[in-house]
């Protein structure tokens, strides 16, 4: 039988909306500001007059390398605002995450939409952990980013260690932490390349009940170690199967860009976590498009949980 691929949503956002996309472009708002960036999956045409996208604040204009180019602002430049974004584990709890958004020359605005699914999945798991186990979750963000879902697992208690090669975004990511307000939260902000970190926490010991794990198609460390997730990713699972705790809960592995279908992260993760109660199950992080309710499809991904959860 064949697998389920699921395709999930994130239905909770108030800040950002994909109001429409075609002809390899897609119009999104960002809080109070709409952009136009590129999409070479949307084949079809579009759904709203031209009118509705000569109204977008800022254009970005792709250069011939990959994700290289420049904005274009058709009224002021746009400098950073901010976000938020209620997670939601159950209907009876909320958290109120706050971060900052800008234009960045890769075409990225510091928040991926597509992947709040991921945070209110978490952070329902997190929920359950705690009325079952009376310490905190340890929780591992690879590749984290600008640090949402760091924070999203800090809000429901965990004690998280956050691991990205960038500089720039670790001090991002801090600076969302203060705006959400939890900065008595155990939070570890780690700048170093993944693959190196992981291979030292399993050389001390250290493990974690639960790994998010994000990474580029392409990036280098700090010094200069070069990551291609075709090649590296095997043993980047491997490694990161050998810092589980004895009671795991999850494994979170979403890939952007690549041409690798949900398919084969499923049988990568089923083969790497081999032997632990759980299940692992793949398919496509998706946006719904308000002007004609298609669904735009962004990255794919694995994720295991345990059965005991």
């Amino acid at each position: 039988m064949p697998p389920d691929i699921q395709i999930l949503t994130s239905p909770n956002w108030k800040d950002y909306e994909l109001l429409d996309s075609g002809a390899g472009l897609k119009l999104e708002r960002f809080g109070p500001y709409r952009f136009i960036r590129p999409e070479v999956q949307a084949l079809w045409s579009r759904g709203l007059p031209s009118r509705m996208w000569d109204s977008a604040d800022a254009v970005f204009v792709p250069s011939g390398e990959e994700s290289g180019g420049h904005w274009k602002y058709r009224k002021t430049t746009i400098e950073k605002w901010e976000m938020s974004y209620p997670l939601s584990p159950s209907p009876s709890i909320t958290a109120n995450l706050q971060f900052t958004a800008m234009t960045t020359p890769g075409r990225h605005l510091g928040v991926f939409p597509e992947c709040a699914v991921h945070w209110d999945w978490m952070a329902g798991l997190l929920q359950k952990r705690h009325g079952m186990v009376n310490e905190p979750a340890r929780i591992l963000n690879l590749f984290g980013y600008t640090g949402i879902a760091t924070l999203a697992a800090a809000a429901m208690g965990a004690v998280v260690t956050h691991v990205d090669a960038s500089k720039k975004s670790i001090t991002w990511a801090r600076q969302n932490q203060s705006l959400s307000r939890l900065e008595d939260r155990s939070v570890r902000w780690i700048l170093d390349d993944a693959v190196k970190f992981v291979q030292r926490e399993a050389r001390r010991n250290i493990r974690y009940d639960g790994i998010l794990l994000d990474p580029p198609k392409f990036g280098r460390g700090p010094k200069g170690e070069v990551w291609e997730v075709y090649k590296n990713l095997p043993d980047l699972l491997h490694a990161c199967r050998e810092i589980l705790s004895d009671h795991p809960m999850f494994v979170i592995l979403t890939v952007y860009a690549v041409k690798v279908s949900a398919l084969h992260l499923l049988y990568l993760m089923e083969e790497k976590m081999r032997g632990l109660a759980g299940a692992v199950e793949c398919g496509e992080l998706v946006t719904d498009e308000t002007s004609k309710q298609r669904l735009l499809s962004h990255a794919v991904f694995g994720r295991w949980k345990s059965g005991s959860i």
